[in-house]
């Protein structure tokens, strides 16, 4: 169980701020021949149960200080889908492991994903986010498709035999291949953001004063970008403060409303006016509201949970800046892939994400975050920026490549010109979805529950 444990806490370094990217590819063999070699599913059921604890603790330790010992239970109860990893990983051999077991993995991954179970996090294909050759897979079947292929490599690995090798082989090389073939997204026109990254401020009049600040010196662009609770204040209620950001922005408000209630909402001005406003919709369990707080609410008194849930929005929105469409997101919102996808859907030709991670500013968190820029912007074809109040600030093109990064210690503002991909360009997967997910739950329910079924009755 212990190695089993620290095999599943490998995987991780290939995220950021580590970085090995090229582990993913390789990272998942220690735990598959761990798993493979137990003597019953039993054996193989806690394997894996413990490989997906390893995962994720790992993945998630950023969250200690908000919510303290509590990270061992989020760890350990959504660490389940692994068990059942485990079983497929110990039953299936040959032609059939190298579709069931990355099978299994993936739906794993698309359960957590969904906003009730907290959203997703370390979702294995991001690990590739550095390379845009293999992200073309993103606009194919989304994250999900790099997540299917690093784990076929790997199975095929461990199967070692001339037949896998040669999948493996295809499967390394289908991104790169696809990324070729298709050349880059047709483009009209362009568009200039600013991203603005004030650093660490002790009140919200400190933050708004930095802000405007900064904003101030620089060059006239299309519009600029203030990171998320970059505004303390309703600014309904506020005239004098919409009147002190000039030019055209986007700036984020967190504060009660005359009802009392709290929300996280973009908010766009020109010259004072309000011209849009977009209220979070997917929070930050315990950090923006707790998740069955009926049976989770005691880690308020011991940690930095969320003491009130925040009110969510309604769902994804399009803004106009000067004729072009942006869709704002808000922090943690860039982990679910289904928001681009609806954005595209609404018109939007840019997706801005407003963040702020100075809770875990010296963890891996920050640069783990922005690095989903980079996934969203290949699977929609759309050019993604992201304004983070005291880092990461990142801008990446319609296919992934990294255009701009200002690190946690970075402080003031960057400028990036996005070219923008024409009006009904959209890539394959915003136009179907989530299909490789369908496709993962077809072929368990085909071939691998019978798989799995007749292996663990031979065992016992």
């Amino acid at each position: 169980m212990l190695w089993s444990f620290l095999a599943g806490a490998l995987p991780v370094l290939a995220f950021p701020r580590a970085g090995l990217g090229w582990l993913a590819w390789v990272g998942l063999v220690p735990g598959l021949l761990l798993i493979r070699a137990a003597a019953d599913p039993a054996r193989a059921w806690r394997r894996g149960w413990a490989f997906g604890f390893g995962y994720l603790l790992a993945a998630v330790s950023w969250m200690t200080p908000s919510i303290g010992p509590g990270v061992l239970v989020v760890a350990l109860v959504f660490s389940a889908p692994w068990a059942l990893w485990g079983l497929a990983v110990r039953a299936c051999r040959g032609a059939a492991a190298l579709v069931v077991v990355p099978s299994v993995w993936v739906l794993g991954e698309y359960a957590r994903s969904w906003h009730g179970f907290g959203g997703p996090w370390a979702v294995f294909g991001v690990t590739q986010w550095r390379h845009p050759a293999v992200l073309a897979l993103a606009g194919v079947g989304g994250v999900w498709a790099l997540s299917f292929v690093l784990v076929l490599v790997n199975v095929a690995l461990v199967e070692a035999d001339r037949r896998a090798l040669a999948v493996a082989f295809a499967a390394v090389v289908a991104g790169p291949a696809l990324y070729l073939l298709q050349g880059a997204p047709p483009v009209t026109g362009r568009f200039t953001v600013a991203l603005v990254q004030p650093g660490i401020m002790p009140d919200p009049a400190s933050r708004f004063d930095a802000g405007e600040r900064i904003t101030r010196t620089l060059p006239p662009v299309d519009l600029v970008v203030w990171g998320e609770s970059s505004v303390g204040y309703d600014l309904r209620t506020r005239p004098d403060l919409r009147e002190r950001v000039p030019g055209t922005a986007l700036v984020n408000e967190d504060a009660r409303d005359a009802g009392g209630r709290i929300s996280k909402s973009s908010v766009l001005l020109e010259d004072g006016a309000e011209q849009g406003r977009y209220v979070k919709t997917r929070l930050v369990p315990f950090g923006e509201y707790v998740p069955f707080r009926f049976a989770l609410g005691w880690l308020t008194r011991i940690s930095k949970a969320a003491g009130e849930d925040r009110v969510p929005g309604t769902g994804a929105a399009v803004m106009d800046v000067h004729g072009t469409a942006i869709a704002p997101i808000v922090c943690f919102e860039s982990a679910f892939p289904d928001l681009g996808r609806a954005a595209v859907g609404m018109g939007a030709r840019v997706i801005v994400v407003q963040s702020a991670t100075s809770s875990f500013q010296d963890s891996w968190a920050p640069p783990q975050h922005a690095a989903l820029g980079a996934v969203r912007a290949a699977e929609s074809g759309r050019p993604v920026v992201q304004a983070a109040l005291t880092g990461v600030s990142a801008a990446f093109d319609a296919r992934g490549r990294r255009l701009a990064w200002m690190d946690t210690g970075d402080r003031g503002a960057v400028v990036v010109p996005l070219d923008l991909p024409v009006r009904g360009h959209r890539t394959l997967y915003s136009r179907l979805g989530d299909l490789v997910p369908l496709l993962c739950l077809l072929v368990i329910a085909g071939l691998g529950v019978g798989t799995i079924t007749e292996k663990s009755m031979r065992a016992s």
